[in-house]
């Protein structure tokens, strides 16, 4: 078994996400082969989950990610990567709808450009493939 898939079900545990709100801790048997793998966490430091996430970007897997704001410290936002380059952030609402502000409809230009920045927002990665058992080790 390839050592990226223990090492992803490892860092998907050690974040403590869940496949749902206020579910269980993951477990590799959660995942359903041919769907976006989708977690959550409630209380997560800065709204992100950064081993994941840099995970993710080291091995170019796409994803997109949510965070509901924390008042005075930042704001709700969504992050996008496709799997090239670098994450993008997008300022977002508590319900994960892409805004923006007068400025950055002023930076950005154009009627197109505002909405190649809403569709390029509203990304979702593609299902999660994996070949083999994703399995992974004891915390313990």
């Amino acid at each position: 078994m390839p050592a990226t898939i223990v090492e992803l079900a490892q860092i998907i545990a050690d974040e403590g996400l869940s496949v749902e709100w206020d579910g269980p801790r993951f477990e590799p048997q959660h995942r359903t082969e041919g769907d976006v793998l989708s977690l959550c966490a409630h209380e997560v430091a800065w709204g992100r989950f950064e081993q994941l996430e840099a995970w993710c970007v080291e091995k170019k897997v796409p994803f997109a990610r949510w965070s509901g704001a924390c008042g005075g410290q930042w704001g709700a936002e969504r992050v996008v990567f496709t799997g090239e380059g670098e994450p993008k952030s997008y300022a977002a609402t508590e319900d994960d709808t892409i805004m923006i502000s007068q400025d950055t409809a002023e930076k950005l230009g154009s009627f197109e450009a505002i909405i190649a920045h809403f569709d390029a927002g509203d990304f979702n990665p593609p299902p999660l493939t994996i070949k083999g058992e994703l399995v992974a080790r004891s915390a313990e």
